[in-house]
């Protein structure tokens, strides 16, 4: 019989009418629709007892499932997600675990959980893929320091947050609310980091107040005072944000789960709130960047201690030494030399290369200048 002509309902009608007209005896009957006796009989049984509700196709899902989701695992999904309302399902599913509480269910599990609660929003998760990471092999090696943008407090001032974080372990070594973004303001700040972690053996930073505001210079006050810490000094190419991606893509998690989420009345309240938070970022939440483990995990403090007092340069006694002016310059061989104003009345060593009038400037360890005196007006 032409079966694709009627819907699976349409079919259990005809049937039935055919079966109380009786012109055909039920086993010729159940041939002719190619069911079986018992499945014909069922549908009788059905109609008669429930009418034509009775024909509608039931469920095979069982009434139980032993690895159905819980309500108690639901509620302590929707639990997580409402104390830390941007983590998905691969982060809840690893804080329980941690807590070992309930049977482990699948990320998709809980993905699923948030999608049917509305906790997700789609647009987020389609922009979500693969990305391409990389990171120094031993905790400070490099921090990357920047400041997040400012945002306006209820008393009508500013907040600038200043973030620092190690590559390696993405460990949050400072996150501080600051008036201001001057150089004896992050100095003060960085002192204190420096006594409690260590000092790193570089910093990466981009070329804006207070890093790099100098017209003829990439160095300012604050970072020739890192370099006589003995800290190497790295820029961020101009205009390429994404050389200091890992302090970006923190900035945007300090935005998103901070920043936004309630008003501050002043700096003391952002900072108290900026250290609960920074706390639970290092020892609790769950970091896609290190296959869900904690930034305190892979980090321990440098071994390189912050110093009682700036060491004075040793540049040997066959080296090439100049003491710059009040303006950061130096004579040379009949050229006036300009470093630039971050380095006023430092001793600096000059090193000839293998190109004959060609010299290098460096400062401590660091070279900070090239010039070539061959084509230069003295």
């Amino acid at each position: 019989m032409p079966w694709k002509e009627y819907t699976a309902m349409q079919t259990k009608e005809q049937f039935i009418r055919e079966a109380k007209i009786g012109i055909l005896s039920f086993s010729s009957l159940c041939a002719k629709y190619k069911i079986s006796r018992q499945t014909g009989y069922k549908w009788l049984n059905r109609e008669r007892l429930l009418g034509p509700a009775g024909l509608i196709e039931l469920s095979r899902r069982p009434k139980r499932s032993p690895k159905q989701t819980t309500a108690e695992v639901e509620a302590e999904v929707l639990r997580i997600r409402s104390e830390h309302t941007d983590w998905g399902g691969r982060k809840i599913r690893k804080i329980i675990e941690r807590e070992g509480k309930f049977t482990i269910p699948a990320a998709s599990t809980v993905t699923a959980i948030l999608r049917r609660n509305g906790k997700l929003d789609k647009e987020q998760c389609e922009k979500r893929g693969a990305i391409t990471r990389y990171e120094y092999e031993k905790p400070n090696q490099l921090w990357h320091m920047d400041f997040k943008g400012n945002f306006l407090l209820l008393d009508a001032t500013l907040c600038y947050p200043l973030t620092i974080i190690d590559d390696h372990s993405r460990f949050l070594v400072g996150l501080k609310a600051c008036p201001d973004e001057k150089a004896l303001t992050v100095q003060k700040h960085l002192s204190e980091i420096f006594k409690k972690y260590g000092m790193p053996e570089r910093i990466l930073i981009d070329n804006g107040a207070p890093w790099g505001d100098d017209e003829d210079s990439p160095y300012t006050f604050l970072t020739t005072w890192m370099m006589e810490l003995g800290i190497a000094i790295a820029h961020c190419r101009p205009y390429h944000p994404q050389t200091n991606g890992k302090n970006e893509r923190f900035n945007l998690t300090l935005q998103n789960e901070v920043i936004t989420k309630q008003g501050f009345e002043n700096l003391e309240e952002v900072q108290a709130r900026f250290d609960e938070w920074g706390e639970m970022y290092n020892t609790y939440r769950p970091h896609d960047a290190l296959g869900l483990e904690v930034p305190a995990s892979r980090y321990k403090p440098s071994s390189q201690r912050f110093p009682e007092g700036l060491p004075v340069p040793d540049y040997g006694s066959t080296a090439i030494v100049r003491r710059t002016d009040q303006r950061g310059k130096i004579f040379f061989e009949g050229h006036r030399l300009r470093l630039g104003k971050a380095f006023p009345k430092k001793r600096v060593e000059i090193r000839p290369t293998t190109t004959e009038g060609v010299i290098e400037v460096y400062y401590f360890n660091f070279k900070i200048a090239h010039f070539d005196l061959r084509n230069r007006k003295c």
